[in-house]
């Protein structure tokens, strides 16, 4: 058996609920966010139990004026978002070219795949860096929250950056128990900006195509 495998059976909320029922105190996580959307119904639910930081890190998003609006809409939600513990928000540099170098190669393949990953992967690293460097006790991202991403994958790359830089990884898979859902909800709520395509300029053009077959087909 792969480790793939052995990932691909792992109940990542089951573990997220049994470090929860473990603690103690309020322990510091970072929570890297993709959105505001995203994020909801996760700051709503941890935020019973720690005390976040959001990291707002997303070089994928193109072009800059969507980057500005979905950056305005995660501070919206976090200043009208009640919550029991803290929740600060960090707006980390835009600079796409981050994203470009670390996808390069991989331009051609479809939205899941392993260009999906290698974003992904920069975005937890630059979380998994900031809470080593500002000694946190976790740190996540909502990435897990969408039904069209990968949370098998996103795992295994928090736990192998987890190791790399010695800060906790919270283990997640925020769609489960009704997650997603609510995110839905607390969009509709608090009236959040849902973007219609991932973020990056090939999602755009993905989703782009798709909209003008299905006019085509006068769907």
């Amino acid at each position: 058996m792969t480790k793939s495998d052995i990932m691909s059976k792992i109940n990542y909320q089951y573990k997220l609920d049994g470090i929860i029922n473990s603690l103690e105190t309020t322990p510091k996580l970072l929570l890297h966010s993709c959105c505001a959307p995203c994020s909801s119904y996760c700051l709503e639910y941890l935020s019973r139990y720690f005390s976040i930081t959001v990291l707002y890190y997303n070089p994928n998003i193109y072009p800059k004026e969507e980057f500005i609006k979905r950056t305005e809409e995660q501070k919206r939600l976090i200043e009208e978002l009640p919550v029991k513990n803290p929740v600060s928000l960090v707006v980390d540099e835009y600079d796409p070219k981050e994203f470009f170098d670390a996808v390069k190669g991989l331009e051609h393949i479809k939205e899941g795949g392993e260009r999906c990953f290698a974003c992904y992967k920069l975005r937890l690293e630059r979380a998994a860096k900031y809470a080593a460097e500002y000694n946190f006790d976790y740190f996540c991202t909502t990435l897990s929250i969408s039904p069209l991403k990968n949370a098998q994958k996103i795992n295994e790359i928090g736990e192998e950056l987890s190791e790399i830089y010695a800060v906790g990884f919270l283990p997640s898979d925020f769609k489960k128990k009704g997650g997603y859902q609510r995110s839905i909800e607390l969009s509709r709520e608090y009236g959040l900006y849902r973007q219609n395509y991932c973020g990056c300029v090939f999602s755009k053009a993905e989703r782009s195509a798709e909209n003008a077959k299905h006019i085509e087909k006068g769907e």
